[in-house]
């Protein structure tokens, strides 16, 4: 007698994300210093017909919500988990900008164990490349 193979959470997402018909998802990477480059990146995968997700905070510019260090760097790890579960609930990983700091190298590291192809708007700043 043979045991059907149990679905792994991500083939599971992968089959709902089919059944469900949804447009393949990208999130887009990098420091938040190129906020405006993620922008029109953002704009560009809209207009080829993906879903968009990436960073919704900017904590390198001035805000209230960050303004004291203790709940700005306890609000960073917080950040830090939501980017990688936006990255498990991606098709594919953008990289936006000309530099790659610890963060976004962590990024494209953890995307690349799950399997997940990654781009770079500078292919020359790939880590592996």
């Amino acid at each position: 007698m043979s045991h059907p193979q149990l679905l792994t959470p991500e083939e599971k997402l992968a089959d709902a994300k089919k059944l469900l018909s949804l447009p393949r998802i990208v999130v887009i990477c990098g420091s938040t210093r190129f906020m405006t480059e993620m922008n029109e990146a953002d704009l560009r995968e809209t207009k080829a017909g993906k879903i968009v997700v990436k960073p919704g905070c900017d904590m390198k510019s001035p805000h209230k919500l960050w303004s004291y260090p203790v709940e700005a760097e306890a609000l960073k790890v917080r950040l830090d988990d939501l980017h990688r579960a936006k990255i498990r609930l991606a098709d594919e990983v953008l990289v936006v900008g000309d530099y790659i700091g610890n963060s976004t190298r962590a990024e494209i590291t953890y995307a690349r164990s799950l399997g997940k192809p990654v781009r770079f708007t500078h292919p020359e700043v790939d880590p592996d490349a």
